[in-house]
């Protein structure tokens, strides 16, 4: 009688024996607390649902933005060099080129001012208050005619702000329509040949370093 069956149960038994249990903890970090959680749980929601406490007016933002934001966006939001334009681009969505700013094609302002909260000025994230956040918003939205000169932006006003673009945003139908319940889609060789009909633009936003760029915004 063959032995070799024998010996596979004897090397499984031992491999159970020398295997820790799956559920077993390995012993590493630790929960996180309330407060650490709190620092990453900075996301505002379109309908102003995370937004900190604070408030700031066009006039406060318009020091702020100048001394932190102007470097690289301009004085009104035209882009400098080629770093990125925030103003302008009103009605150029359907040209070959459109200017993608926060006025011409951001949808929400929770976008603006989550973005400048996490992530602005450059190189010193976060180093701006609640309030001044809040008011870097509220001069961004000015320089883009979306609010008034003496409009201020709070947890209260937010939902007041109408984006220009909001409208053109909607939910992708594509999963709903017929081509995805198809029975035997294509997946090789569908097609004879293909024809290139248009090619990409590059996007490049961040100067080299010791380069002087030219052109302005986010096309090159």
């Amino acid at each position: 009688m063959s032995r070799f069956p024998e010996t596979l149960t004897a090397l499984a038994a031992a491999a159970l024996l020398a295997a820790p249990a799956a559920a077993e903890p390995l012993g590493l970090g630790r929960t996180a607390t309330p407060e650490e959680i709190a620092t990453w749980d900075i996301d505002v929601r379109p309908d102003g649902q995370g937004l900190p406490e604070g408030s700031g007016s066009v006039m406060d933002g318009e020091p702020i933005y100048l001394n932190q934001c102007a470097a690289c966006h301009g004085d009104f939001g035209e882009g400098l060099g080629r770093w990125p334009v925030i103003s302008g681009g009103e009605d150029t969505l359907t040209d070959q080129r459109p200017v993608k700013t926060v006025g011409s094609y951001w949808p929400f302002a929770s976008t603006v001012f989550d973005y400048v909260h996490r992530a602005m000025p450059f190189g010193y994230a976060q180093s701006l208050s609640d309030d001044d956040v809040y008011a870097v918003t509220a001069y961004i939205l000015y320089l883009n005619y979306i609010v008034e000169d003496d409009f201020v932006l709070s947890k209260e006003s937010f939902t007041e702000v109408e984006m220009p673009n909001a409208g053109n945003f909607y939910m992708d139908p594509r999963p709903d329509t017929p081509v995805y319940e198809r029975e035997d889609p294509c997946m090789s060789d569908c097609k004879d040949d293909a024809e290139i009909t248009m090619r990409a633009a590059v996007l490049d936003v961040t100067p080299d370093e010791g380069e002087e760029p030219s052109g302005a915004g986010s096309i090159d």
